[in-house]
């Protein structure tokens, strides 16, 4: 059997959606397959192998048993290809095959952990580095969207430097080019953190501030009206879409409450559109997948405009959210992948593509 790292937690705003998204990873993950080894990262970014029970890691309840915690680092080192665990007086190395960041954000999902993993030898599910820290960053998702004739909303974006210098004139600029309401996101952060509704020009200048507080940089989106859509990507080379399915937020926009804590969010897979639609957002999917460079997964999501029924891209998630109400896996479900053999995929698709 290959052994599978499982890495989780992270230095993160959303340190506390990878507890639950690496629960159901570890859930569904088969073991006839593979020695399964648990490695958490701490939000202060102490790192340490666990052994204890996966159900304990909501709310940092691993870190509760000092005795089922041992220091441990992924090694740079190539000749070692896994990961040095400090017990006591002497180390180990543990071999890793393959290794499932399900870690959301940065330090995790931005390029920074599948790096080191690279350096380190190690097979990874996901896209690689380049990939991954483009996906991330809004501003870099947008512009390689518009080279490639990838149609999305309207779009303007900011330094913390140039919003200080001169906050006001940038402002002014989205009200003129954007109008109300607008979206202000941080460029580097994902499940909706940071995210602001602005609808008039005195929370828009307000709302740039707290986005800044997350960022170095925030973009600023114009307003859709319609329905938004998700699409699960999964491959290498050739790439193929599952389902696509509908959200309907339980808030005035899908934020951090509507995914992650307020279950009346309503879901619908597959999405209340034409299959015609569906098929057009599945290749949107996949052309989009291979601009940016991805492999493994990702999932796409989209806006399909209520006035003219235009598909518009909104961002990529390159590892989304793996709980049991999130839409990843839901999605491959309903392509006829269930849980246990969708991560064996991932796993699969991680071991054929190395580390390059």
């Amino acid at each position: 059997m290959k052994n599978a790292l499982v890495l989780f937690g992270g230095v993160s705003s959303e340190h506390d959606i990878s507890l639950l998204s690496a629960t159901s990873v570890l859930r569904n993950i088969p073991r006839d397959k593979y020695n399964v080894y648990m490695m958490g990262i701490t939000k202060d970014g102490k790192s340490y192998l666990y052994s204890g029970d996966y159900e304990n890691l909501k709310e940092d309840g691993w870190l509760a048993d000092g005795k089922l915690l041992k220091k441990a680092v992924i090694s740079s080192s190539r000749a070692d290809h896994g990961i040095i665990v400090f017990d006591e007086n002497k180390t180990e190395n543990i071999y890793i095959d393959v290794c499932f960041p399900v870690m959301h954000g940065k330090n995790g999902e931005d390029g920074t952990m599948q790096g080191l993993l690279a350096v380190a030898g190690i097979p990874f599910v996901g896209p690689n580095t380049m990939a991954s820290a483009v996906c991330m960053d809004k501003a870099m998702t947008n512009s390689i969207c518009d080279v490639n004739g990838i149609a999305q909303a309207k779009w303007l974006y900011t330094t913390k430097y140039d919003f200080e210098k001169n906050g006001k004139a940038f402002a002014e600029k989205c009200a003129e080019y954007l109008g109300f309401p607008c979206f202000v996101k941080p460029a580097n952060a994902g499940s909706s953190v940071g995210v602001r509704k602005s609808v008039n020009k005195e929370s828009l200048y307000k709302d740039l501030e707290y986005a800044l507080g997350f960022d170095s940089r925030v973009v600023v989106e114009e307003g859709i009206v319609g329905a938004e859509v998700e699409c699960a990507v999964m491959g290498n080379d050739e790439p193929f879409a599952g389902a696509v399915g509908e959200i309907v937020p339980c808030n005035d926009f899908y934020d951090f409450e509507a995914k992650y804590i307020d279950g009346s969010t309503a879901l619908y897979i597959p999405a209340r559109i034409s299959k015609e639609k569906q098929e057009e957002i599945k290749a949107l999917a996949i052309k989009a997948y291979k601009a940016w460079g991805c492999t493994g997964l990702t999932r796409v999501d989209f806006f399909v405009r209520e006035s003219d029924g235009k598909v518009l891209l909104n961002e990529p998630n390159t590892i989304p959210g793996f709980t049991n109400i999130s839409m990843y896996p839901m999605l491959m479900k309903e392509a006829g992948i269930e849980y246990p053999d969708l991560i064996d995929k991932l796993l699969l698709l991680a071991t054929e593509k190395g580390t390059d």
